[in-house]
């Protein structure tokens, strides 16, 4: 397996490519939509933002020359494209509302994932949800106050009505004063998500791009009058039921998965690593379930990550993992310094699992038991 790093847009730089490649880095997963992140803190804001949401989505569509510029700016590093995460909202509006302008958007999906296939990104990443990631609040969270994200129900309106002009809690038009989008109920998403899966997997496929779906986040039943899609780890079945094609995957967020009242994450982690249907792993830990939890570091959660890590390393997965976000550490460099922590964690896991693998052998039924001490070097 390999250990990359997420980046988002503002984040795309020489001094970031840099600092990947000295953290023994290779793989990247980047982020081409806005979600207005500040430029000197780094903090994105995917939470509840303010009347345009989590800012104002990016124009146009992505092109041949776009993909290769920015796979061709990370091999002047040695670094390579793992994924695109996420398409931009102005992309998929309609898609995902159903509205009239559905077909003319995905048609020009189409086009933009045959580019894409022929520049050489392997993968994107999406979140099928119409309030996306909302009701998240900052605070210091994880170990020693350091600053993280976390989610309480009861300190929102978790059925607050999302204002027209926005999807995914992003602006994508000007709305209509006083306005909101209907309800969407579980029945209405899982038709909406099958219109688009049957219409873009066969291109996915002929271009050789893969699709990952990442789990809701906040894992509710439903958030701001819409069903969720999967906030409950056997509706990834459900997803992969509706195509069977290679290209349906899942951006397995574990984070997220941990975050949902039912299900073993373990096993989860072992049935899609066994069937080759992860597209990449967000490889972070939290604290709590729905309604109430808190990302905290890798070391200090409910999941034990040693144990996700041996799964991954006996069942031969051969993908990227990434920490897509992290608590801060208290210093100038609080979201580098969390990030390198992150990734070092991950790389010793990674190291000490290496030789063990002749240890556990072939005996899957021991993998959910063992103890998370790993390394053999005692």
């Amino acid at each position: 397996m390999k250990i990359g790093l997420g980046l988002y847009r503002h984040l795309l730089t020489p001094d970031n490519f840099t600092f990947a490649k000295q953290l023994g880095v290779e793989q990247i997963v980047v982020h081409l939509e806005n979600y207005l992140a500040d430029e000197v803190t780094h903090k994105v804001a995917l939470s509840r933002g303010g009347s345009d949401g989590g800012g104002e989505a990016v124009d146009g569509y992505w092109t041949y020359d776009t993909f290769r510029e920015l796979i061709d700016g990370l091999a002047e590093y040695d670094l390579k494209l793992a994924a695109i995460e996420n398409f931009a909202v102005k992309q998929r509006s309609d898609i995902l509302l159903a509205g009239p302008r559905r077909d003319a958007q995905l048609e020009q999906m189409k086009k933009m994932l045959r580019a894409a296939g022929r520049a050489g990104v392997p993968c994107f990443g999406y979140n099928f949800s119409i309030a996306g990631v909302w009701g998240w609040e900052r605070g210091p969270f994880a170990r020693g106050g350091a600053m993280s994200v976390g989610f309480d129900a009861s300190t929102i309106d978790i059925n607050e009505p999302i204002p027209d002009g926005i999807v995914w809690n992003m602006r994508y038009r000007r709305g209509k004063p006083g306005a909101s989008i209907p309800p969407v109920s579980e029945e209405e998403i899982w038709s909406r998500v099958a219109y688009f899966l049957n219409a873009i997997l066969p291109v996915a496929k002929e271009a050789g791009v893969k699709l990952a779906a990442h789990p809701d986040d906040p894992p509710m039943d439903t958030l701001r009058g819409t069903a969720r899609l999967v906030n409950e780890p056997h509706k990834y079945d459900r997803l992969i039921e509706i195509n069977a094609s290679r290209s349906n995957t899942v951006e397995l967020c574990l984070g997220s998965l941990q975050e949902m009242r039912n299900g073993d994450i373990y096993d989860v982690v072992d049935q899609y690593s066994r069937g080759n249907r992860i597209g990449y792993i967000h490889f972070r830990n939290v604290t709590g379930k729905v309604p109430n939890y808190r990302e905290v570091f890798l070391d200090e959660g409910d999941i034990d990550m040693a144990r996700i890590m041996r799964i991954l390393k006996i069942n031969a997965f051969d993908g990227v993992l990434i920490p897509d976000h992290t608590p801060e550490v208290h210093c100038n460099a609080p979201w580098h310094a969390g990030m390198a922590y992150a990734i070092g964690y991950a790389r010793a896991l990674s190291k000490c699992l290496i030789g063990e693998a002749h240890d556990v052998g072939t005996h899957r039924k021991s993998v959910p038991q063992r103890s998370g001490r790993i390394c053999l070097l005692e």
